[in-house]
């Protein structure tokens, strides 16, 4: 009775689970790539979201959209605002095309989905709220204090006002040329860093939206801002002249502070002469060195209501910085991790070293208690010398400021006396591993003194990857540290010695971002920040933003290609072809410049494989192919937009320099390119230059220079990107593998095994220069791991994974791996295990979906196989 008992409860679940299975919801819902966003400008915004359904081969029939500014008429499926209309397609990417979107409004939307048997279900309701959507909307002035460029001390600001009637919502958007921490009766506003981001000042500013609801009270109130340096006024000297930068100028901004109340009434209270401004305990502030703070200044209470603000003085009005103020839709910088020093030494009774045990970019908060007038520095650095002090010699070679008064990367406390003080700079961030504190007086210190947090623009992680080589796993996040130390809304070198958006260290990672990162938003701020800095002849600088450095003659299609690359890049992870359309003119006007100067088809416009091991690769070949990437994708792109013309021009052009290339630089006999160094032939066959005839016998020369290495590198960093995939895409995949994993020098396992928690610059660990211990140029290690033992790849002809290429590895030395990408249509997964010469190969493709499975040549009797969408199991045998 029992048996028949457990039977029939087993069948009820399974039918029980088999009717939930059955399940088809859109989910995860986003508007502009964001949850939720505030001050979205756009009248067309992107609509997106997902399936939840575990069924084999589930996808979407159709959809619908809708849209309405009250919520309750959504649940009714009612919709004013946009009804789409029941669409009979599977695309999960819409651009928003009902009525006119009015300014400063709340939208709710919702989908509904049909399945793969056209039965219905609904997302939960979603929301979007408009910004200012244009600058004749703003109300506010643009204000500063009184003082000019050279003024050190953070300026202050605050006004009291009065509200009389319940409150129903209340926004602050702020504009702000510098960076901003705003407050609201005494408590600061979100959990932001560094807003608003860095951009090109006199051509863009962007604006931030607060919601400020709950802050806002019924009776008195105040409201108080306190601005930083930032960018916008850089006042150490560096060998890139940001001091020097046009739009250099005393910090300002414009706020709207817009009240709804519980009548439908509103009012909006804005930057006048009606605000008040003074000096504070920020003393110095800079995002490049550091904050000197003094604590016996604060002025407690500066921020609230009661605060007697009667000899604080009037504000100054300043101009716009620019004509173009926009809402920054981007993912914001945030405190992400925080760490405990791993261990700490005193050196004597005034110096204390801290080893926080990771090199990251972020901040440090202390508590030290001394006497008032106690200096405390505060030094940020990456080793230490062999005295146990902290060295910053491979960091602070290009700073060319005051190092005693405006030390680099140190943070400067002087203690007020009365308490235990508490610090953490606002405005700015260092690059380090080690804390060095210092002291005018003698302090005590213990290990929670200190606390130090990773600071990094917080981008969701969409990449998994677990193997079982230790080595693999260290390098995959080492990679990811280096690279979110290195995005602060645009992506850095190094957060340390420079903080600039090199170009070249932008496109060479950008796979491995995507892979492991939803970067998108950063990424589509970084290419509005190009189309800023391009110059009318179509020239842009190779660090971005700039102040003007950077448009001399080395500038070239090496580094400068992110104009066509990154959104290539986009259109192939997220399948959103917006900011190729963006950048279109762009990297037309840049193709055409280089065509221009590059009449036979071949140019040295470049800087060349970039910290080589050893060998010297010819920047006349590398430049070249270069030059036919971007061709290249100009014809797709014209393609894609419809542009027949333009699409035969560029694709006559990429034919052009191909033909040029192989003409100069291929000996057809030999199967060599130029001298045949390892980036000389890897550079040519991953980004398809060489002739289809051709690709075996120089696919088999690469692989016969990395066995001369005995399986290491010889290559800076062009090689490095083009190396392994190189080598793994024309059959060669256990060489690509070796390489990959090599822990002896010169290798990226090399860094790991001597320590290394970032990636390095140099691949010489006693290299004297290009010696930084957190860069992101050498990145492309990071994401090569999912495109080779997870071998997931998106399709060109269907963007944004909606067909998955699968094209993994089997390499003899790893015995299992398991990795996970989050596409834009949910997890795929690409987990195997080896046994003997078996192995288990498990895949998941997400709802509405589909792969192509293509085995490795070590596979026996391989073939190759269509995947719908759900678990899949392979058995396979090894050859």
């Amino acid at each position: 009775m029992r048996k028949i008992l457990l039977m029939t409860i087993l069948c009820v679940s399974t039918i029980l689970y088999a009717q939930k299975q059955k399940e088809c919801l859109p989910i995860e819902l986003r508007c502009e790539h964001l949850v939720n966003p505030l001050g979205v400008d756009k009248s067309n915004p992107r609509l997106s979201w997902r399936l939840a359904d575990k069924r084999q081969g589930a996808k979407q029939s159709a959809y619908q959209i809708l849209v309405d500014t009250d919520s309750i008429a959504l649940v009714k499926n009612k919709a004013n605002i946009w009804n789409s209309g029941k669409q009979l397609s599977s695309v999960m990417l819409i651009q928003y095309s009902g009525t006119s979107l009015k300014q400063q409004t709340k939208y709710y939307w919702k989908v509904l989905v049909w399945d793969k048997n056209s039965n219905e279900s609904t997302s939960s309701i979603a929301s979007f709220e408009t910004g200012m959507m244009g600058m004749e909307n703003w109300k506010g002035k643009w204000i500063s204090d009184n003082q000019d460029i050279h003024e050190q001390e953070a300026p202050y600001f605050r006004r009291a006002f009065k509200t009389t009637k319940p409150i129903k919502s209340a926004r602050a958007y702020i504009a702000v040329a510098g960076l901003y921490e705003l407050s609201i009766n005494g408590k600061k506003i979100g959990d932001h860093r560094l807003d608003p981001m860095y951009t090109r000042f006199d051509r863009r500013t962007l604006y931030v939206v607060e919601d400020v609801t709950r802050q806002i009270q019924q009776g008195n109130n105040a409201v108080a801002v306190v601005l930083g340096n930032g960018w916008y006024n850089h006042q150490p000297l560096a060998v890139w002249n940001f001091d020097k930068a046009p739009w250099r100028n005393r910090p300002t901004f414009c706020l709207n502070l817009r009240i709804v109340y519980q009548d439908g009434s509103e009012e909006t209270l804005i930057t006048d002469q009606q605000w008040k401004t003074a000096a504070g305990p920020i003393r110095y502030n800079n995002i490049y060195t550091g904050e000197h703070y003094d604590a016996r200044l604060e002025m407690p209470g500066w921020d609230t209501p009661q605060f007697d603000d009667s000899q604080w003085h009037a504000i100054q009005y300043r101009n716009p910085p620019s004509t173009h103020i926009v809402s920054q839709q981007m993912v914001p910088i945030r405190l992400v991790r925080s760490y405990s020093p791993k261990s700490m030494k005193k050196m004597d009774e005034k110096t204390y070293v801290f080893d926080m045990g990771q090199n990251m970019a972020g901040v440090t908060k202390i508590k030290v208690s001394g006497k008032a007038g106690t200096v405390i520095k505060i030094k940020h650095g990456e080793r230490l010398q062999e005295n146990g002090r902290l060295d910053l010699s491979n960091i602070d070679v290009y700073y060319r400021g005051n190092k005693d008064l405006e030390p680099f990367q140190t943070d400067i406390l002087t203690l007020s006396g009365r308490r235990e003080d508490e610090f953490m700079a606002k405005f700015g961030y260092k690059g380090f591993r080690y804390v060095e504190v210092s002291s005018s007086e003698p302090i005590v210190l213990d290990e929670s003194a200190i606390t130090a947090y990773f600071m990094h623009s917080d981008v969701g992680p969409i990449g998994q990857l677990k193997t079982s080589s230790p080595l693999i796993n260290g390098l995959w996040a080492a990679t990811n540290n280096a690279y979110l130390s290195n995005l602060m809304g645009y992506p850095t070198d190094c957060p340390q010695r420079e903080k600039n958006g090199w170009t070249g260290d932008g496109h060479l990672a950008i796979e491995t971002a995507y892979y492991n990162f939803d970067g998108i938003t950063v990424y589509e701020k970084w290419m509005a920040d190009h189309r800023d800095e391009q110059q009318e002849n179509g020239v842009l600088p190779d660090i971005i933003p700039t102040g003007g450095w950077g448009y001399g003659t080395a500038n070239g299609l090496d580094w400068t290609s992110t104009i066509a690359i990154i959104p290539w890049q986009t259109y192939l992870f997220y399948g959103d072809a917006s900011l190729l359309a963006e950048c279109y003119e762009n990297i037309k006007r840049y193709v055409d410049y280089v065509d221009g100067i590059s009449p036979n088809g071949l140019t040295t416009f470049g800087r060349g494989d970039w910290v080589p091991v050893k060998s010297q690769s010819n920047l006349e070949l590398t430049s070249s192919v270069y030059f036919y990437v971007d061709a290249t994708i100009l014809a797709s792109a014209a393609k894609m937009f419809g542009k027949t013309a333009d699409q035969q021009k560029y694709e006559m052009l990429g034919r052009k320099i191909k033909d040029a290339i192989n003409a100069k630089f291929l000996d057809r006999s030999k199967g060599i390119y130029s001298t045949g160094t390892q980036t000389e032939l890897s550079v040519p066959l991953y980004w398809g230059v060489v002739p289809e005839e051709m690709k075996a016998k120089v696919a088999a020369n690469l692989n016969s220079r990395v066995e001369e290495t005995n399986f290491h590198l010889d290559v800076g960093v062009l090689g490095a990107k083009a190396l392994l995939n190189a080598l793994k895409d024309n059959g060669y995949g256990e060489t690509a593998y070796k390489v990959a994993v090599q822990d002896t020098y010169p290798s990226w396992g090399w860094w790991i095994v001597n320590g290394a928690t970032t990636l390095l610059e140099n691949w010489d660990l006693k290299a004297t220069r290009d010696i930084s211990d957190n860069h992101m140029m050498f990145g492309e290690i990071g994401g090569w791991f999912f495109k080779s033992i997870g071998g997931i790849l998106p399709d060109p002809i269907q963007a944004g994974f909606k067909h998955v290429l699968l094209k993994p590895i089997f390499p003899k030395e790893l015995k299992e791996s398991s990795i996970t990408y989050n596409s834009p249509y949910g997890n795929i997964v690409s987990n195997w295990k080896v046994s003997g010469n078996k192995v288990e190969y498990q895949v998941e493709i997400p709802p509405n979906a589909t792969a192509t499975f293509y085995p490795p040549a070590n596979i026996r009797d391989g073939k190759v196989i269509q995947l719908e969408a759900g678990r899949h199991r392979m058995d396979l045998e090894l050859k």
